[in-house]
């Protein structure tokens, strides 16, 4: 289903639709705070961008360096084409050790994989321990947001979830005791869980390290409990040095959540005494988006703050995008892998600009929206309806008193 059509199913309901928009308004104010409290904040995304940049240009060493560095740490690197390699070698591992039971911390890779339902599948029970993951796969939903992915759900519907799933009382819908069952629960899956799988936000060709930031300390009792760690990256997430990643984690809470830093910035430098670390390295189209026009979109560091200051997206909800990245950033990697299914998303974009001015790489994010309009015009995937309906707006914006006209009528029409 178009983009449209799912954005009118949620603006349906207006109150859920009003909050969704302060909650995540509020989120973007507390980033401009922190960001206006960083005298050296523009410098640190241009420095940013260009160590993206440069990593890029020179993608294909800098992961075999990682590849190296990460053996020598006594890590097992695995190489992923495609979503279906991606999950194969992840359970491939989970089999040859006899595991059954899997504890997970957020990733989006495998969001876009798909990877839980393939688990399941599989006789292996998977267990999302990140608290907003964990109400979402209850409710058994895709998340809505990339950081904040149970923000469109009320905490009186959590209440009924946990009710349901987890035993609480009926009606409870106090969030520290919610999230108090919520921890009891999640203790007993660490504690019986035979392996751990985390996201990566960053691997450091340099050293061969990987670094996991979250807000809970899931992912280090998911990886400090169980003898397995399976950690699934996008080829991506590389930057070159150690020194680059102050920048980084400087930029990222700030964007994200209008925090000074995540509370627990992880690193892992090979597996734990008697343990074991697999890294899966994952293509799945970045090769040939990196050979594109729109290879800027690679660069990003899933803050989400594209997504906390979009009119369009904090109006119409992330499910109505139908994609594992939503919003602004979404509307551009979506299309480039499914452009049938989602040629619709770069046109939830008034233009406006705003997703650019906060991007912490500084991706032109609504350049390479009106691009990819551009692109899918090319491909012959932009309906009659819609290139009709922006010749008629060209032939009114390009006209200055046609314009006023408009306006004018416009007022008489709300009057």
């Amino acid at each position: 289903m178009a983009h449209p059509a799912l954005a009118d199913a949620f603006t349906a309901n207006r109150d859920r639709a009003r909050w969704h928009d302060r909650a995540l308004w509020f989120v973007r104010e507390k980033r401009d705070r922190m960001a206006s409290g960083v005298p050296e904040w523009e410098l640190l995304r241009e420095t940013a961008s260009a160590i993206k940049q440069h990593t890029q240009s020179l993608m294909a060493d800098y992961l075999e360096q990682f590849e190296a560095r990460a053996k020598e740490l006594g890590a097992v690197v695995h190489w992923a084409v495609d979503a279906a390699e991606h999950n194969q070698i992840v359970l491939s591992i989970l089999q040859s050790h006899g595991a059954k039971r899997l504890v997970k911390s957020k990733s989006m890779l495998t969001e876009e994989c798909h990877l839980n339902p393939f688990l399941e599948q599989n006789g292996i029970e998977v267990i999302d321990t990140d608290l907003g993951e964990r109400i979402v796969q209850l409710r058994e939903e895709p998340p809505s947001h990339i950081v904040l992915p149970a923000i469109h759900i009320r905490k009186e519907e959590v209440g009924e979830c946990f009710h349901e799933h987890l035993g609480t009382e009926q009606g409870a819908s106090d969030p520290k005791y919610l999230t108090e069952a919520a921890r009891n629960h999640l203790r007993q899956c660490f504690c019986r869980a035979d392996a751990g799988l985390t996201g990566v936000n960053f691997a450091i060709a340099e050293t061969g390290g990987i670094v996991i930031c979250t807000n809970e300390g899931n992912a280090d009792l998911g990886t400090g409990l169980p003898k397995i760690h399976i950690a699934c990256m996008g080829m991506e997430k590389l930057i070159p040095r150690a020194a680059d990643l102050s920048v980084f984690l400087r930029l990222l809470a700030r964007s994200a959540t209008g925090q000074p830093i995540t509370t627990y910035s992880s690193h892992f430098h090979g597996p734990q005494p008697g343990g074991e670390l697999h890294i899966v390295i994952v293509d799945n189209g970045r090769s040939e988006i990196l050979k594109s026009e729109f290879r800027r979109s690679l660069d990003c560091i899933r803050c989400g703050a594209c997504m906390n200051t979009c009119p369009v997206y904090r109006r119409s909800g992330g499910h109505s995008y139908e994609s594992t990245v939503p919003g602004p950033i979404g509307s551009i990697l979506t299309p480039l892998q499914t452009p049938e299914k989602h040629s619709s998303l770069p046109f939830a974009c008034s233009l406006c600009g705003s997703c650019t001015d906060v991007c912490p790489v500084k991706i032109p994010l609504h350049h390479q929206l009106f691009a990819m309009r551009e692109h899918l015009d090319g491909k012959r995937l932009i309906g009659t309806g819609k290139k009709l309906q922006m010749k008629l707006l060209s032939a009114v914006f390009s006209r200055t008193w046609l314009y006023r006209l408009a306006v004018r009528q416009a007022l008489l029409y709300r009057r």
